[in-house]
């Protein structure tokens, strides 16, 4: 028998927006379209995760979730501020990443379009994943330009962590899901070796763990910045209660690896080597190995229940039919083994969606974004407090990358996902863009450097001695006097 999951139509057959929900969108589009740009992305994260999928019109026969209709609004108000040329579209420029991520988009609807043989409803569908993934990120894209937006996005998510760290304890300890209330659900949460799996407004509880989990490096930049210490606190807090009650491996594995890339930052200087050095151990691992070295993912299970075996043998089943999927993906993933349809790993699913193209173009999407935030590192070394920045934000990026081993996003998670993508353009563009700069040269070929001014002793209120004036150095060798008062 063929999954639901591969098959095409169905689900609801009226609108269902709860009357709480409907009035917070009418609320939510008008702040959007008239508040200024830079508080459009609390109201838009709000909307996100704070109102579960569940949630939609439909509209001639087709389903019209809240988030598009969020979404949509959020890309007319860049258009309308576009248009009146007071707005930077996209901070560095459309840039590489863009485009790998565009490609990436591209791939799979032409993968999945050709899957189904261009039927209809395959359009359909692949319309709805064009404005959730191009307009999302879009969106994110034009919201966030800079290092406050940046840390207006990190607070916002800090509430939001809390929120939905209180609605996940009384999920746990109540059994009542209040997210799922407003979708006219009463159906108790899932309970899997004696502990509750909270899932709040997620579609799943290691989607929601997952959340939390991959945010915690972001609230300890916030505090490392000196932002406010309550608010890192309250993010770190309610992060770790996410991960907590939803019980599963996977949000644990990746909240690990957060807080164990954080403190590799004395090494920082050694990453290639240990990139290096841990393809080498891969390599000797699956040499001596009875299996091939992927099953040690096997081994790695918090619960009693985890189902770390299932992804050791998915990770085994989709390398062993790579004829089946390297071309345009496959829909026939349920017939290589039992519940091999249930693909919990967001590499796995990349191929067996997109093909080998959009698998590759995944893998060259983080290892373009790790290259960026390793390349805006070197460029202030020497700047402890930088360097942390840069540091701190490719952790939330390794936790993500961890935490795609587990499970593989197809809910509002994916927008925390584009959000970090945008802030690693938005925090890197200004460092890369000055790095970049050609240095000017003095007719005898030497730079052009610019005299420092003096800076102001800490102990007085102005500078001890008047700022001077900029004057170019000449050569090396020469001599630099300064004028007489």
């Amino acid at each position: 028998m063929q999954p639901e999951n591969l098959k095409l139509g169905g689900g609801l057959s009226e609108s269902s927006v709860h009357p709480l929900v409907l009035a917070a969108l009418i609320i939510a589009v008008l702040l959007i379209l008239f508040l200024s740009r830079k508080n459009v992305i609390v109201t838009v994260l709000a909307m996100t995760f704070l109102v579960p999928l569940g949630q939609q019109f439909l509209i001639g026969g087709v389903h019209v979730l809240v988030l598009r209709i969020v979404i949509l609004a959020a890309l007319a108000r860049a258009i309308m501020s576009m248009s009146s040329s007071k707005t930077r579209a996209f901070p560095g420029g459309f840039g590489t990443v863009d485009w790998v991520y565009m490609l990436w988009i591209f791939f799979h609807i032409v993968a999945f379009l050709f899957l189904f043989n261009f039927a209809s409803g395959a359009i359909v569908n692949q319309v709805g994943f064009l404005w959730d993934m191009v307009g999302g990120f879009l969106v994110m894209r034009f919201l966030i330009q800079d290092e406050d937006d940046i840390d207006r996005v990190i607070k916002t998510f800090a509430f939001l962590a809390a929120i939905l760290a209180i609605c996940m304890l009384n999920e746990r300890y109540r059994m009542q899901n209040l997210f799922a209330i407003l979708n006219g659900s009463t159906t108790p949460p899932e309970i899997r070796d004696g502990h509750v799996r909270a899932q709040a407004a997620f579609s799943h509880p290691l989607l929601a763990g997952t959340f939390g989990a991959t945010l915690l490096p972001l609230f300890f930049l916030y505090w490392h910045r000196q932002k406010s210490r309550a608010v890192a606190v309250l993010g770190i807090l309610g992060a770790t209660v996410m991960t907590i009650c939803a019980s599963s491996s996977t949000p644990f594995l990746a909240w690990g690896a957060g807080i164990g890339a954080t403190f590799c930052f004395p090494f920082r200087r050694y990453t290639r080597m240990f990139r290096y050095g841990l393809l080498i151990a891969l390599i000797a691992l699956n040499t001596v190995m009875q299996a091939p070295v992927w099953f040690l993912i096997g081994h790695i299970a918090l619960f009693g229940s985890s189902s770390s075996d299932h992804r050791a043998y998915l990770v085994d089943t989709f390398i062993r039919h790579f004829s089946d999927w390297w071309l345009f993906g496959t829909n026939a993933a349920g017939t290589w083994g039992w519940d091999m349809w249930d693909t919990s790993n967001q590499y796995v699913a990349e191929g067996e969606s997109g093909g080998l193209a959009a698998f590759v173009l995944f893998i060259l999407l983080i290892s373009y974004s790790f290259g960026k935030l390793g390349r805006a590192r070197k460029a202030v070394e020497g700047d402890r407090n930088r360097e942390w920045y840069f540091w701190l934000i490719g952790c939330a990026l390794f936790s993500h990358v961890v935490g795609f081993f587990g499970i593989s996003y197809f809910d509002q998670t994916r927008m925390s996902w584009f959000a970090l993508l945008v802030i690693i353009l938005a925090a890197t563009a200004p460092v890369l863009a000055a790095d970049a700069k050609p240095v000017e040269l003095q007719p005898d070929g030497t730079p052009l450097v610019a005299a420092p001014k003096e800076e102001p002793h800490p102990w007085l209120s102005g500078p001890r001695t008047a700022p001077a004036k900029k004057r170019l150095l000449g050569p090396a060798t020469q001599e630099f006097k300064p004028r007489r008062s």
